[in-house]
């Protein structure tokens, strides 16, 4: 195994667990705020447990800056302004920011006004991920939002007066009774807003969802597939370069956080749920996290020692901790890589794996037998078919 010459870029993910209430096709790690909980009493204590935990990882990461970081959750936009201020000053305390360094928070309508948006501004946010979804009153009751067209709008409007000009709207497509024109309305709708980043993704039905238990009547396939070219078509012609599998994104505005994802990049995972991915440049050797799902379970845990067994090197660490094994590093860098829209530089399975590009060689040939891929000395890109088939073609790797 190769020695990294340099540190590969780093990113920091916080996971916040609540929900307002819990979307029926949602399988992301939330939970809805209880009836008689007081949500402020265990935010406070769910954030001591965050820095807790960052302390933790310090000796990982000593020396390397911060490039972005994402609040995700859950909904992160129900954090309160103090409590938001209280993190980022210990996340200031105890690591190295990166000088253009971007900080996105997620943000669902119904939860934020102006004067949060411009707390949360003030605190250092500096890009919002807006879940939109759809513009559509009858769609967005249908997918179990606590908000309408109203509120998606009143969200929008608020974020700009309180100075983001930065923003992604989250739009879905393919919703139970849409049909190509109202997914297309939506696209026109968002185009309207003029955020930097568009979010444009199908809605499936995951495994344990209520959804999946009692599915909805959702458009076919080819209606899918056809709502998915004529809405990349419209923001293609609107001038947002299509860059992975559901992004767009207006020139140099493309999501640094997600992009450190899909380029193999590190990133330390903070929360309840929440997964991490950290390379040792000494031995090339890459370690996964994994923090318990429950915010109390999560929350109870920082309140041990650390185990001085769960990390590599025998530093006291939380939560799980594996080495990725060698047959699926491979595999994990393809599933990442190839979302990307404009392939990648081959030299990047060198930089973020130490494989050799002679390890997967056969299975580039396979690829491009079955018209997947165009592959020049240097790049790899996706054709149109290997986009279509992208699971198959990930899934060679597995083999």
């Amino acid at each position: 195994m190769m020695h990294f010459t340099q540190p590969l870029p780093l990113s920091l993910y916080i996971h916040y667990p609540w929900c307002v209430q819990k979307c029926p096709y949602c399988d992301f790690n939330s939970h809805d705020v209880k009836p008689g909980i007081d949500l402020v009493t265990q935010e406070q204590a769910y954030l001591q447990a965050l820095v807790k935990q960052l302390e933790s990882t310090l000796p990982m990461v000593w020396g390397r800056p911060i490039q972005s970081i994402f609040f995700g959750g859950g909904t992160p936009s129900l954090m309160s302004v103090q409590g938001l201020n209280w993190l980022m000053s210990q996340l200031r305390a105890l690591l190295g920011f990166g000088s253009d360094i971007e900080i996105t928070l997620e943000a669902n309508p119904g939860t934020v006004d102006e004067a949060k948006f411009a707390g949360f501004r003030q605190a250092g946010i500096n890009r919002l991920s807006i879940g939109i979804q759809s513009f559509n009153a009858d769609h967005l009751k249908a997918l179990g939002r606590i908000h309408n067209d109203h509120q998606a709008w009143s969200a929008i409007e608020a974020a700009k007066r309180a100075g983001f000009d930065n923003f992604n709207l989250d739009l879905m497509f393919a919703l139970p009774g849409q049909t190509l024109e109202q997914a297309q309305q939506d696209v026109t709708q968002a185009l309207r807003a003029q955020p930097k980043h568009i979010s444009h993704y199908q809605l499936t039905l995951e495994p344990n969802t209520p959804f999946y238990r009692q599915p909805p009547v959702l458009p076919d396939e080819d209606l899918a597939w056809d709502m998915q070219l004529a809405c990349q078509q419209q923001l293609k012609q609107a001038g947002y370069a299509h860059y992975e599998v559901s992004a767009f994104a207006k020139p140099g505005q493309q999501s640094r956080h997600n992009l450190n994802y899909w380029t193999f990049g590190d990133y330390i995972g903070l929360g309840a749920g929440a997964h991490g991915k950290l390379t040792l440049p000494q031995t090339a050797e890459i370690w996964r996290s994994q923090m318990p799902a429950s915010p109390g379970a999560f929350v109870h845990l920082m309140d041990k020692p650390a185990d001085p067994t769960t990390r590599p090197g025998g530093s006291p660490s939380y939560g799980r901790w594996h080495k990725v094994a060698a047959n699926e590093v491979t595999f994990e860098f393809m599933l990442n890589a190839l979302r990307l829209q404009r392939g990648f530089d081959l030299s990047l399975l060198n930089a973020r794996t130490g494989l050799d590009l002679a390890s997967i060689e056969p299975k580039l040939a396979q690829m491009e037998k079955e018209n997947w891929i165009i592959r020049t000395e240097n790049q790899l890109e996706l054709t149109s078919q290997g986009q279509k088939y992208l699971n198959s073609l990930i899934e060679l790797f597995l083999e």
